[in-house]
């Protein structure tokens, strides 16, 4: 399998797990899922465009900040999962800035198999959101 089909697969699921969200999650879901959205539109930019690691690091730090109040306001357990996962990616790409590394099949992998474990994370909230709600509703 190419690494082309490889990443469509993976973007297909991110879409698919952020939709899941916006339509099937609660408030705290849809933030997250919009926010994860945007965390990916602008790591895309910047791959694509710029190829700079300070802005991958701003977008991971932006992006972290930008989960905490919602962490805080909602206090859910897959809010917390994704606020140390993200605090993961970002020391992963905090420590080949600092040592000057270019990316390499280690990087990527880390990098991958995190972000596939955020959007994981926001899945599972979202099952548990509609689940929560849908028993509300019967009872």
């Amino acid at each position: 399998m190419s690494a082309y089909t490889i990443f469509l697969i993976a973007l297909a699921f991110c879409l698919g797990s952020c939709v899941f969200a916006l339509v099937k999650g609660g408030t705290p879901e849809r933030i997250g899922a919009l926010i994860i959205l945007a965390n990916l539109m602008a790591t895309a930019a910047n791959e694509n465009l710029l190829h700079d690691q300070r802005i991958l690091l701003a977008i991971d730090g932006l992006t972290a900040v930008a989960l905490l109040p919602l962490t805080l306001r909602y206090a859910s357990v897959w809010l917390g999962v994704v606020m140390l996962l993200y605090g993961l990616q970002f020391g992963l790409h905090a420590f080949y800035f600092v040592l000057e590394r270019p990316k390499d099949a280690l990087h990527v992998t880390i990098n991958n198999a995190n972000f596939c474990a955020i959007i994981l994370s926001l899945g599972w909230g979202t099952i548990q959101a509609w689940r929560q709600r849908s028993v509300r509703a019967a009872a």
